[in-house]
């Protein structure tokens, strides 16, 4: 009889204790929303020495402006991305958007980005719509940059494509991708032909990413003779140190031309980024910009010198950011020509123009 009652007590006392335990807290972490919002503003001041028109260069199309306060870019979008589709819609006003999309239908040009996709495969997107280019290191958001103010090469190649690219990743380290596109940074197609391109981007490490992208297409008006453009973009980055990062770039371009040989022109540069604390780097570049015949710079510079443009040049950036939100940067730049190439105030021509650029920029 005593061991019975010992035996109940102790199966109450147990049923008591599981009772009073606290069940299981449920697993409170949110998944990534699948809706974003991004927004993005670049306010900037620039002067030029000597003084000259508020028009800087024409084959210089960000921060264009100078000897006045000026909004280079101002952007605002929303993307979603599942597991199996993805989007975008952005749009963007200011005067990197009036240089540069001069040549597009006025309904098209402030838009930043449009595009819609899924996965044909585990691996893969197919996106299809407009985008970014895959052309360069440099983007139309300075603060994805080194520098303020972009390279002579990231200037006379594509900011943004409109077309079809697929996506697909190799490996963990190696992702290729192929474009079928409008032309070359073209939104509405100016002759009814496509062109095509492809992107290879390898990181064998962690420090080190080479790029290697292509573009062929014929970029003449319909009602012209075809003239087929061949381009290719390589270029890498590698982290030397946890404060030091290096960067080359290195373009190669080519355009038929009627009754002679191939047009050509070469353009590259290096840079160098020091971080000194995690909200102070620095960053210098060296850079040269050579076409023997223009091709893409033709229509920019004074008459007389049609069938040459060679242009070196050198800038160091500055850059604070207080937040992760905010970044204020100052650049100095110098381009030096082999010819007089640069308009001077008293409508004069020089070898040499220099200019300053300040930029506050805010991002979310």
């Amino acid at each position: 009889m005593k061991l019975q009652l010992l035996c109940c007590l102790t199966y109450l006392l147990a049923a008591s204790a599981v009772a009073q335990v606290a069940p299981a807290a449920p697993d409170t972490a949110s998944p990534i929303p699948p809706i974003t919002w991004y927004g993005f503003a670049d306010a900037y001041y620039g002067y030029d020495f000597p003084g000259r028109s508020p028009q800087r260069p024409a084959f210089l199309y960000s921060h264009n402006r100078a000897n006045e306060f000026a909004l280079n870019n101002a952007v605002l979008g929303v993307r979603y991305q599942d597991e199996h589709a993805r989007g975008a819609l952005g749009l963007h006003a200011g005067t990197y958007v009036e240089a540069n999309y001069a040549a597009e239908p006025p309904v098209l040009r402030h838009l930043y980005e449009a595009y819609a996709g899924f996965r044909p495969t585990r691996r893969a997107w197919l996106d299809l719509g407009i985008f970014a280019s895959h052309i360069g290191l440099e983007s139309a958001l300075s603060k994805d940059n080194w520098t303020l103010t972009r390279s002579l090469a990231a200037e006379n190649s594509p900011y943004y494509e409109a077309g079809a690219r697929l996506t697909y990743e190799v490996s963990p380290r190696l992702t290729a991708t192929a474009l079928v596109l409008n032309g070359w940074q073209n939104l509405r197609d100016n002759n009814r032909g496509k062109a095509v391109g492809t992107q290879l981007q390898w990181k064998p490490t962690e420090k080190l990413l080479l790029n290697s992208s292509t573009f062929f297409g014929n970029e003449q008006p319909q009602d012209s003779a075809r003239r087929r453009r061949y381009f290719h973009d390589f270029y890498l980055t590698y982290a030397a140190s946890p404060r030091l990062s290096l960067a080359a770039l290195f373009d190669l371009g080519a355009q038929q031309a009627p009754g002679r040989r191939a047009e050509m022109w070469h353009t590259g540069y290096a840079l160098a980024r020091y971080q000194f604390t995690k909200q102070l780097a620095a960053t210098a570049r060296a850079e040269y910009y050579q076409a023997a015949h223009g091709v893409l710079i033709q229509n920019t510079r004074p008459l007389g010198l049609e069938n040459q443009f060679r242009v070196a040049g050198a800038s160091l950036n500055l850059d604070y950011a207080p937040t992760a939100h905010v970044t204020a940067r100052l650049e100095g730049r110098v381009l030096h020509g082999k010819d007089p190439l640069f308009n001077t105030k008293d409508n004069g021509l020089a070898r040499t123009y220099g200019n300053v650029t300040s930029s506050v920029a805010v991002s979310f």
